[in-house]
């Protein structure tokens, strides 16, 4: 129980952390698309597109291979640490010196300065990263939430102070550096490790073997996660790449805040079960269960609320990325059930198999793209709802095996949540028959969600809704003894 409780309390760390930055970067975000016009977005969305490609060699594998390894120690860490910095400096300087051929192909004479400045927070990343694995690896969560936090304030005020002044699209590259300067910073004062002069190749070879599967298993996703976005800012217009964006920015606020908190703590908790096979399918099992508890009724309603909301928060002249807001909820509905299955994958250390789904998914994902680029930008919007959910059943695949946890078992866990989201979100979507305004509209849509969700819970006893009541009632309890105690 108190491995329960501890698990628990890290994930909602976490979950505060993501919950806390989100909110502030979509209260900034909000402000900034009042203020900034969607051309400007889209030239933003187009550099983001290349920072996110070179982040991933900073993100992805040595840092999880860090936290996947039964005892890593300093020498590990110091060896990670310094092979991070030095190729982050390269892969900068590539950057440098490709921003010119960049903006030409893409018709942006301004594209050139933004990715230079932009693409310094590559480097500040490979500083952090370590700091991330450590972390993760001790469980430290709390320390996530203030160095978080403190960036993304400080980056918001900044952003909107220039944007106010006139400055467009820098003010959103000013936010953005100045949020992975400002957590970087935070976290290397709050957290107790530092990089020792040491360094060895035998370790950091140990590291890459694992390791570099997960990192050819990233790029992959991510280069193909974008290459929507590179199409539709190549063959479209930077207007339309901004709608398409902003619709996924919506829903990912959510998909973020709880995918990412499972995923960081999951890992790192199933890793150190990976020896005990029953264990981890009933870790696995609960983070799905559980996740698509909180996620499937937040992607139900904000897709019933689509339009309201965006009118109200961004203006009439946002309203096209509403149908592609639709599409990405549905979408990202069932994404807890990728993420719990690709961390069991890990955690058992089968990165090759990791490898192997990505190429298959993304082989299937590409078909449909290419199929759908010629047709339009709402065509290509509905390949990810299609590819989402081959790929939901690919990665399941292996865990009957490995776990004896087939999809089809996954599926009969999370269809009360399913049925519960579906007949919620039929409630709320009626609600635009009274034809009231937009004020009165939504937040009596959000009201009447959230008491329908609670209440078809207790109608019809979910489980996670039983286990999560108990959870809450037994840290409760165990604070109010502590209290008592003193």
């Amino acid at each position: 129980m108190e491995n329960r409780i501890s698990v628990l309390s890290n994930l909602m760390w976490r979950f505060f952390e993501r919950c806390g930055a989100q909110l502030v970067s979509f209260v900034v975000s909000v402000v900034l698309a009042r203020l900034i016009e969607p051309e400007a977005y889209g030239l933003i969305t187009t550099v983001t597109i290349m920072t996110s490609i070179l982040l991933v060699f900073v993100d992805s594998g040595m840092a999880n291979s860090l936290i996947q390894k039964k005892d890593p120690d300093d020498l590990d860490f110091s060896s990670v640490f310094y092979f991070n910095v030095g190729f982050c400096l390269l892969l900068y300087g590539g950057l440098f010196l490709a921003a010119p051929l960049i903006a030409s192909a893409y018709g942006q004479p301004q594209l050139e300065q933004v990715l230079r400045v932009l693409g310094l927070t590559v480097v500040v990343a490979g500083v952090k990263n370590v700091q991330q694995a450590y972390v993760a690896k001790t469980l430290q969560f709390k320390r996530f939430f203030f160095a978080t936090l403190g960036g993304t304030l400080l980056a918001g005020l900044v952003g909107i102070v220039m944007a106010l002044r006139g400055f467009g699209v820098w003010a959103l590259v000013a936010k953005e550096l100045v949020n992975v300067t400002v957590n970087t910073a935070i976290l290397w004062l709050t957290v107790g490790w530092r990089p020792k002069w040491m360094f060895s190749f035998a370790r950091l070879k140990g590291l890459l073997a694992y390791g570099w599967k997960l990192l050819a298993s990233s790029l992959l996703d991510t280069v193909y996660n974008r290459l929507q976005q590179i199409i539709i800012g190549y063959r479209y217009s930077q207007a339309d790449l901004a709608f398409y964006d902003r619709a996924n920015s919506m829903p990912n606020l959510i998909v973020e805040n709880i995918n990412t908190s499972i995923d960081s703590v999951l890992l790192p908790v199933l890793s150190s079960e990976q020896d005990h096979r029953e264990q981890v399918r009933a870790m696995t099992r609960r983070a799905i269960k559980i996740s698509t508890y909180i996620m499937m009724p937040m992607m139900m309603g904000l897709a019933v609320c689509a339009e309201p909301l965006v009118r109200l928060l961004l203006t009439e002249k946002w309203l096209p990325c509403v149908p592609y807001m639709r599409i990405f909820c549905f979408s990202y509905a069932f994404y807890p059930i990728h993420t719990a299955n690709l961390s069991a994958i890990k955690a058992m250390g089968r990165s090759d198999l990791f490898l192997i789904l990505e190429l298959v998914k993304k082989a299937v994902g590409i078909s449909l793209l290419l199929a759908a680029m010629s047709h339009g930008v709402y065509a290509i919007a509905l390949t990810l709802l299609v590819s989402t959910v081959t790929s939901q059943i690919i990665n399941a695949w292996p865990n009957r095996k490995l776990l004896g946890y087939s999809y089809l078992h996954q599926i009969a866990d999370i269809f009360p949540n399913i049925l519960a989201s579906c007949l919620m979100g039929a409630l709320v979507f009626s609600l635009r028959l009274l034809r009231l305004n937009d004020w009165l509209t939504l937040p009596l849509q959000v009201l009447t969600g959230v008491a329908a969700y609670v209440a078809l819970s207790a109608l019809l006893r979910l489980d996670s809704f039983r286990y999560m009541l108990e959870i809450v009632k037994r840290v409760l309890g165990k604070r109010a003894g502590k209290e008592s105690a003193e």
